[in-house]
This record gives structure tokens, sequence and C-alpha cells, in this order.
């Protein structure tokens, strides 16, 4: 299982790539092995100031939908549009393709209460 080393996680199996103000979220590969084969993501938040830790849409696996979290508190500002014909990139390319969201930060301050890659790897027994 991989978990790059650039990148920030969150107990809610949320990966999130920090560039500038600007940040990357998607599931991690945990994530998407628990949920299985992952049929469609529903994110209707684009433009919605956010809280960190508040819903921003689902993904739905053949057995069950699972919420989305955000993990730090600002806008989101672009979805994935690939995602709207190839749910499959989450599981296929879970850090790469299959990126869920962009948003703005509100408060980098918070990046401090994520997790580093040893600490999520920790996190989930690896």
């Amino acid at each position: 299982m991989q978990f790059p080393e650039a990148l920030k996680y969150t107990k809610d199996h949320e990966w999130i790539k920090i560039e500038g103000d600007v940040a990357t979220v998607g599931i991690t590969e945990f994530a998407q092995r628990e949920l299985g084969d992952i049929v469609f993501v529903d994110i209707d938040s684009k433009g919605k100031p956010l809280q960190s830790n508040d819903i921003f849409g689902t993904v739905e696996a053949v057995k069950t939908v699972s919420d989305l979290f955000l993990p730090l508190a600002g806008t989101v500002t672009e979805v994935n549009p690939e995602l709207d014909g190839n749910p499959e990139y989450v599981n296929q390319d879970p850090y790469g393709k299959g990126w869920m969201v962009k948003m703005s930060i509100a408060n980098a301050a918070e990046i401090d209460n994520l997790l580093d890659a040893a600490a999520y790897k920790e996190l989930v027994g690896e």
C-alpha cells in the first residue's frame, strides 16, 4: 500500500496535497480498498466556504455510501471533472487521476492538525 511522503492525511482517510494556498484532496488507497469498487462520486460543494471536517461530498461503492470530509477550512474551487464518467479512477489511481477537489486554504495553521505519512501508516496498522 502506498503512503506518499509529500501528502498529509486525516483520520477519516482523506489525503491532501498542499501547494501554496491551494490544496488538492482525495481519499487514500486504504479508504478505496475498504470501500471496494467505487461507482459514483457526488460533490456539490464547489464555491461554498466550508470548515475543517465539513462534508464536501459523498462516494458511492457497490455496497455503501461514505461521506467525504474536508481536511482544512476553505472553499472548494474545482471538482475533478474526470470522475463524473470515470469514478473507477478513485480505485485505480487514488493519489493521481482519482483526486476529488481542489480548494483554497482559509487557515494555514490547521495544516499542523493533519497526519504525516508515518502517523497515517500507523493509524491504519501498516
